[in-house]
């Protein structure tokens, strides 16, 4: 029977009983649950998008709300662009890492950095800004919450970590049910909404604020900064080709399937927002006004009024803007994972987690996003300049990336795909060129300077890992000449189980066994030489082999690692090209609140020997592990029973 860890019933009671790695196939996802898990921060942009793009036509009075339906139709026609060119990827690059891959493959290794990063970024603030609109929401509906907005973004944040550490198929459970009662709630609204226009009673139940006065005349840069800030409406729509090693086979057709399904709904949501906002006479009010309402809040009165399905539909809402981080939870570490494959990233970002969770990108995800929450209060409108700038970046280079690919593999239609990333490419790069330029001076340049500074630590961590790996790579067969014997040096603080154990070791060893003893003054050299006489030099004299000397190492400062290390130093000078094994006794305890009152010397002393960096020396730890009445400890190889005590 495997051996099961103490306290591992609180870790499955929080995180769930461990899975096997034959049970991965369990773990991946469907369709209808790829939507939830995959699809919540693109179908919540639907209740941001437009109130973002009418916020700034706001100046325009009424013409502001005639202007939104052709901008939005500009946004559709390029989110479908962008969709069509994640479709390809979905099926070209099927291991996942979306805009990463292509671009490293097709643009070389800066911009696929370059893109990894920026899309790092963008996970990363889509926790921050999903959370703290949640947060925001919230508080809106229930001011005396106000004072807690921090306490509450970092709890929504520690919920989210714990539901996606337990692995995917129970974070699809916790999601699919509000991702698409959100749906049906925001479908039912658009429905009755053109229903009651083509039947001509487009009358408003609940009368929305009055258009402010035109205080602004229609120009083309209002309009592209309308168009730039609509475009958050895009974000997440990269999130399919990053995670298709998630779905059930056949994997790539159902990313395909789902990634259709959440562009369909969300072209839907936005066109019918834009032109039901114009006919119910909906526009954006003062975001610091003491009368705001959401644009949302306003069209859901406007056709059903404020009665029983207002609230359900507005919670419905509130509860996927704050959903809608999971998204990145399924994004970040696939991205994370491909780039600790390729040695940019430490290679626990590859390795699965109990649940088979990717559960080392899941807490680094959590870890920058809680630092951003913290360091910007949970506010939202502190989040959103830099918001969008990562997606439109990443869009960029996986569309660049995609036209190099297809010049390379002419298949059948490659011209006509070709022509359609490239387009997006360059509708992509223009609408980034615009962002960047609106959001600059309002917090927008920090992801010119983060996005840069994640280039150069990937950089340096892949760099890191080369140098590790000439240093250590080998190209001859092996050495079979014998070397010289070992010198076997044992420390010795007193006598007692583990330092017979750990001498035992040594003998076996080597038949050049040195016992070293520090003098630092919490032990009686006299009775330990005693003992020493009588407990080891007696019964080896007896057995026909040499007992090692005890050499007593002077330490006037009381300190252990340093008068070791010079001993060692004047051994090694005394047996040139002889290899010294320090043979260090271990007394472990396996309850760690027990082994808290026994110290760390041992782990000390391994530490400063390892990094001492001499060649010829080896570090042998040799545990005895001390019983306990509930825990009898296993019988050392090289110990003999005996009571607890005499540990």
């Amino acid at each position: 029977m495997p051996r099961r860890r103490e306290g591992s019933g609180a870790m499955d009671l929080l995180l769930g009983r461990p899975l096997t790695s034959a049970q991965a196939r369990q773990e991946k996802t469907g369709v209808l649950t790829g939507v939830a898990l995959l699809g919540l921060d693109a179908l919540s942009s639907a209740a941001y998008g437009p109130e973002a793009a009418l916020t700034v036509l706001r100046p325009l009075g009424a013409a502001g709300l005639w202007l939104l339906l052709p901008i939005t139709a500009a946004i559709v026609g390029l989110l479908m662009i962008v969709a069509g060119s994640y479709a390809q990827t979905i099926a070209a690059y099927p291991s996942g890492g979306g805009a990463y891959t292509v671009a490293r493959q097709n643009l070389g290794r800066g911009a696929g950095l370059l893109a990894a990063t920026a899309l790092m970024l963008d996970y990363m603030l889509n926790v921050a800004v999903g959370i703290s609109a949640g947060t925001g929401a919230l508080v809106s509906a229930f001011p005396v919450l106000e004072p807690h907005i921090l306490p509450i973004t970092l709890g929504v944040l520690a919920l989210l970590t714990l539901v996606n550490l337990r692995g995917v198929s129970e974070a699809g459970a916790v999601f699919v049910v509000p991702t698409w009662f959100f749906i049906g709630s925001l479908g039912l609204v658009l429905g009755v909404g053109l229903i009651k226009l083509l039947l001509g009673h487009a009358t408003p139940v609940q009368a929305p604020p009055p258009l402010v006065v035109p205080a602004a005349p229609v120009g083309a840069w209002l309009i592209l900064r309308a168009f730039a800030s609509g475009c958050t409406a895009m974000t997440g729509v990269e999130a399919i080709s990053n995670a298709v090693p998630i779905f059930r086979d056949p994997a790539i057709r159902r990313a395909r399937v789902t990634l259709g399904l959440i562009v369909g709904i969300l072209v839907t949501m936005l066109l019918g927002i834009a032109l039901l906002c114009r006919v119910y006479g909906v526009g954006a009010t003062d975001p610091t006004g003491a009368h705001y309402q959401t644009v949302l809040s306003q069209l859901i009165a406007a056709v059903m009024g404020r009665g029983a399905f207002y609230y359900v539909a507005m919670g419905a809402i509130l509860c996927v803007l704050a959903l809608s981080a999971n998204t990145s939870y399924a994004g970040f570490p696939l991205v994370c994972q491909v780039l600790a494959h390729e040695r940019y990233l430490p290679p626990g970002f590859a390795h699965r987690g109990r649940r088979l969770a990717l559960s080392r990108g899941i807490l680094t995800l959590s870890g920058l996003a809680a630092l951003l929450l913290i360091a910007c209060k949970g506010i939202t409108d502190r989040l959103i300049p830099l918001f969008a700038i990562g997606a439109l970046m990443a869009f960029t280079l996986s569309q660049a990336g995609m036209v190099m690919h297809w010049n390379r593999h002419r298949g059948e239609g490659w011209q006509w795909r070709r022509a359609l990333n490239g387009a997006g490419a360059v509708m992509t790069a223009i609408t980034l060129v615009i962002v960047g330029v609106s959001k600059f001076t309002h917090g927008g340049w920090a992801a010119f300077v983060i996005i840069p500074v994640g280039i150069v630590l990937l950089s340096r961590i892949h760099a890191a890992y080369l140098r590790t790996r000439r240093a250590s790579e080998l190209k001859r067969p092996l050495h079979l000449t014998p070397g010289p014997p070992f010198v076997a040096v044992v420390p010795v603080d007193r006598w007692s189980h583990a330092s017979e154990t750990a001498l035992r070791f040594a003998l076996e060893l080597s038949d050049d066994v040195r016992a070293v003893h520090i003098c630092s003054g919490d032990t009686d050299e006299d009775a330990l030489d005693s003992q020493w006489q009588h407990f080891v030099q007696g019964p080896l004299l007896e057995a026909g082999r040499r007992p090692p000397p005890l050499v007593h190492v002077s330490s006037p400062y009381r300190a252990v690692v340093w008068p070791l290390l010079d001993y060692l130093d004047s051994l090694l000078a005394e047996t040139p090209g002889r290899t010294v094994a320090i043979v260090l006794p271990e007394l472990l305890e396996k309850r760690w609140y027990r082994a808290m009152l026994y110290g760390r010397r041992s782990e000390l002393l391994r530490s400063a020997l390892l990094l001492s960096g001499e060649r010829r020396l080896v570090v042998v730890s040799v545990p005895w592990y001390l019983r306990t009445p509930e825990h009898p400890a296993p019988h050392s190889a090289w110990a003999d029973s005996a009571h607890p005590d005499d540990g």
